[in-house]
């Protein structure tokens, strides 16, 4: 099976930026659509961004023009580079990825353990 592992959380002061990292790992596997969703308290998770595989992007209207979504296929890694955060972006950051494994030529879809992001006002 595949295992999602993140980082890159903290707190930070309006305006500030932070960097998400999410690598995935296992064996005999490759990574289709990855996703950054969020969940803040007494919330829904939602949707933040998602890159495919060949690199096309979407973000919720939110976050457009602040974050920025991208991966590198060859490590098998997605990151979530958020910048003049605000208040409002503060909740657990969670990493979703899509995979298609050779062993049983499968779909699996996988999320990372959260990372929280704390932005003050």
């Amino acid at each position: 099976q595949v295992q999602l592992v993140e980082s890159g959380g903290g707190l930070v002061q309006a305006g500030g930026s932070l960097r998400l990292s999410c690598a995935a790992s296992g064996r005999a596997f490759r990574l289709n659509v990855m996703s950054w969703y969020r969940q803040a308290p007494g919330n829904q998770r939602a949707l933040v961004a998602t890159i495919t595989s060949g690199g096309s992007t979407n973000y919720v209207d939110s976050v457009k023009g602040r974050f920025t979504i991208s991966r590198d296929n060859a490590k098998n890694t997605v990151f979530l580079q958020m910048n003049s955060l605000k208040p409002e972006d503060t909740a657990v950051y969670y990493c979703y990825a899509s995979t298609f494994e050779y062993s049983t030529s499968s779909t699996r879809n996988y999320w990372g353990q959260g990372t929280q992001v704390t932005v003050s006002s």
